[in-house]
């Protein structure tokens, strides 16, 4: 079994990256990782030297990045994917510096989503220099789609550490991989693709404020602010350039003792199992997985 430690990044291919920057950076308040590389943009919003990068070029997700713990635990990943039938590319040395990790192998789930599995992510210490007070601490998630749910549960957590939290029926799988209640969640799609971004914000009142500001700048409101009953979070959906969609959170449930929690399941057609708040509900906007043409190799590059 594969040990994830964290989540790593999103990266995500945009037609105009002048706009989606403006956007990652006035209106979410992401911090702009300098230098800046020809045509990737780094931004920036915890301890990570960047948690999303866009990428110039054709719109849609690229790739979606999870950390191990050291080289040893990337080539010990490396070879239980391959012996699973799952053809792995290993990063070349410029690939690795754009995305300021030592080394990355990259895969596709069985549902065509595109990952990558990292170590030596690099870490800044400075603090983040938001664009605007938009109360972020960090990058709390992200969400993946595919047609199964189900068969998705079953890949993250017979490849991978991945525990399952809730289920909101057949529609959506909620995994922890610590004990914050979901660092990834798997909605399901017809096509593989990147659900939403989620940052975690440090209070309430940050999530009202974002959306009096939302809302003033002309921002499309996706979903919210409501509360889920799962995590208990309070959230915001929003949607950015180019289908990409972003969430502010807070609140979010910790489950400290793994063993003793049970798994619940939701019915998505109930009143308040999405939002105990009672607010619209609706299926955010997903960016679509690029079919990247990057060669692929069945066994480690030299």
């Amino acid at each position: 079994m594969i040990t994830l430690t964290d989540i790593a990044y999103v990266r995500s291919g945009v037609a105009d990256l002048g706009e989606a920057v403006r956007f990652a950076t006035d209106i979410v308040g992401l911090e702009l990782a300098a230098p800046a590389e020809a045509g990737v943009a780094h931004l920036r919003a915890d301890h990570r030297h960047h948690c999303l990068a866009l990428v110039e070029g054709p719109s849609g997700v690229i790739s979606s990045g999870f950390a191990v713990a050291d080289s040893d635990a990337l080539a010990v990943a490396e070879t239980e994917l391959e012996r699973a039938g799952f053809r792995v590319r290993r990063g070349d040395p410029v690939e690795a510096r754009s995305r300021r990790v030592r080394e990355f192998i990259a895969f596709d789930d069985p549902f065509g989503n595109r990952l990558e599995l990292v170590s030596q992510q690099e870490t800044i210490t400075r603090p983040v220099a938001f664009t605007r007070p938009a109360g972020i601490t960090e990058f709390g998630h992200l969400c993946l789609d595919a047609p199964d749910v189900h068969e998705a549960h079953r890949f993250w957590s017979t490849r991978f550490n991945a525990r399952v939290s809730d289920w909101i029926g057949d529609a959506a799988c909620l995994l922890r991989i610590d004990p914050v209640h979901h660092k990834l969640a798997v909605f399901r799609g017809d096509r593989p693709g990147l659900c939403h971004m989620n940052f975690q914000v440090a209070a309430i009142d940050d999530v009202f404020r974002n959306w009096h500001f939302l809302i003033e700048h002309g921002v499309e409101i996706e979903m919210g602010p409501g509360r889920h009953p799962q995590s208990t979070a309070v959230f915001l959906y929003f949607l950015g350039p180019e289908g990409f969609t972003y969430e502010y959170s807070f609140g979010v449930r910790r489950i400290e003792d793994d063993e003793a929690w049970r798994p619940r399941t939701f019915d998505p057609d109930e009143p308040g199992s999405i939002d105990m708040w009672l607010g619209p509900v609706r299926r955010t906007t997903s960016q679509s997985q690029l079919v990247t043409t990057e060669p692929v190799s069945t066994g480690r590059t030299a």
